[in-house]
This record gives C-alpha cells, structure tokens and sequence, in this order.
C-alpha cells in the first residue's frame, strides 16, 4: 500500500514541530554564544554504508525554523551512500546550523537506518517473487516516517494503521463468531477494503479460502506446510508468511513461494546509522 501524499505531508509536518518542540523548548541557549549575524557553512556525513532516506523531514524541518539556510543534497534519496561520503551541505546562519543539528541528523540516522536495514533483507529475496512487508511495530510517533524509510530499503507497506485494511486475528474471530462471519462483516462494514486473515491450521486455512478473504497470514506455519500451502491455494488468494522469520531463514521461506513476508523487525529494531556534522564560519 502507497503512503497517500496528503496523509505524508501531514506526518512529515507533525513530525518536524514535534521535533523542535522537543529540542528547542524556550530557546536553543548555547546557540547564542554565537554572534548573531555570524554565517557558517556545514557538511555532513556518514561514518558507515547507508540508504539515504529522510530527505523530505529534514527540508521540511529547516524550511520551518530558518528558510533562509541553504540546503544541497549531494546524494538523492534512496542513493547507497559509502562511508565516509558528505552527502549534505548547509549554508547560513550559525545560530541556525547549530540549532537544527541534532533534529535534522535525528531523521536521517533513524530513516536510513530503516532503508539499509529493509534493503539488506530485500536482497535475500533476489529473483523471487516474494515481497517483504512491513508491520504496525514502529517507533511510537513515526509510523508514517518508518514506513516511508522501508519502501525507500525496497520493502512494500502493510497496511499503514487500524483504518485502511482488514487483519483479522484470533481475538477478532472469536469475537465475531468465526471466520466466516467475521470476513462477512468485515466486507459489509467496509466494502472494497482489503481483508486479511491469520491462521494457525490447515482447517483455518480452508475457512478463509472458503470466506474469500483477499490475503491469508500463515502463522508460524513450517517450511513444509508453507509449501503445500500454496500448492493448495494455487493463486485463489495471496499468502502471507509470518512469524519466527530472521534473516537467516528468510531466502528459505520466500522460496516456499508465499507472496509476502511480514517482519516487524524491519522498523522496531533499528540501529542508527552513525552521522556527524562539520561546522565551519564564515
């Protein structure tokens, strides 16, 4: 599912207030033991291999605190960045530099850490037809901005929250009086709307078939039962594999020819890419 462009602005927005609200509070104090009409230049860079991704928060955040600060991309988004490499240059105010530093790098390590992370897994599924999906285990505040940085790595986009599919599980199918009934009421509540269905066991399995659902999680389904799986479903809904899934074993998962593989890690458990910032005035 594609990030609507509407509900990524918005995000982006939220996002960049947030981050100032956070930082900057009442005033950036150190920040004046710079002159005040002082000018800088700075660059920045990367110490290890990256995917650029973040590119739209931190213009949006700089355009918001100072839009008169020069900003250059020497790198595009989604580029693979070599250690090592300035792959950003500013220009203004030294107040300003100084004061966006640290929210402005905040976005690009968090975001490209999630693109090289995502891409690193994509590239296990290299002439397969599998795709890798990401879930709804994000960083509190930044689902928009994590989902963005995965389909940036190569990855696809889950759905983005509670509001634009269907992911039926046990809780809801025992609440709705089972799977068939809870797939029924799932397209009269919203028709059109993509339905999902987890299961855990072959019967499961054939009650969704037999419901219609449009995408059915095999739940932490063997090697093998993923295999016949999808001989016995032969296209009439797409598959989903999901569950004690690791980079490891991904390749041998996608090759049971499941059409997607769900993985929380790809945005709950990120490492940040490692910047730094070189300041120089005028």
């Amino acid at each position: 599912m594609a990030i609507p462009q509407s509900l990524l602005e918005q995000s982006i927005q939220i996002n960049i207030q947030q981050a100032l609200q956070e930082d900057i509070g009442e005033g950036d104090i150190t920040a004046l033991l710079t002159p005040e009409d002082e000018q800088a230049s700075a660059t920045v860079l990367c110490r290890e291999e990256m995917i650029l991704a973040g590119q739209p928060w931190v213009n949006a955040l700089i355009q918001a605190f100072d839009p008169s600060v020069e900003v250059q991309w020497l790198k595009n988004e989604g580029d693979r960045v070599q250690a090592n490499t300035v792959f950003l240059s500013l220009k203004g105010s030294a107040r300003s530099l100084l004061t966006v530093e640290r929210p402005a790098l905040n976005f690009i390590q968090t975001l490209s850490a999630v693109a090289t992370k995502t891409a690193s897994y994509v590239q296990q599924l290299n002439g397969l037809n599998t795709r890798l999906l990401d879930t709804r285990k994000t960083l509190p505040g930044l689902r928009i901005a994590q989902k963005y940085a995965v389909a940036i790595g190569g990855g696809q986009n889950h759905r983005l929250g509670l509001f634009d599919a269907f992911l039926i599980k046990e809780n809801h199918i025992m609440a709705a009086g089972g799977i068939a009934e809870a797939i029924a009421k799932a397209h009269q509540i919203a028709p059109g709307k993509l339905v999902e269905v987890e299961v855990e066991t072959w019967d499961e399995l054939n009650q969704a078939l037999e419901a219609k659902a449009d995408i059915v999680m095999l739940d932490n389904f063997s090697q093998q039962q993923m295999i016949d799986a999808v001989q016995h479903v032969a296209g009439r809904c797409k598959l989903e594999a999901s569950g004690n899934i690791t980079i490891a074993n991904l390749r041998e998962v996608a090759s049971t020819g499941v059409d997607y593989i769900s993985m929380g890690v790809l945005t709950k458990d990120v490492q940040a890419i490692d910047l730094s910032m070189r300041f120089e005035t005028a």
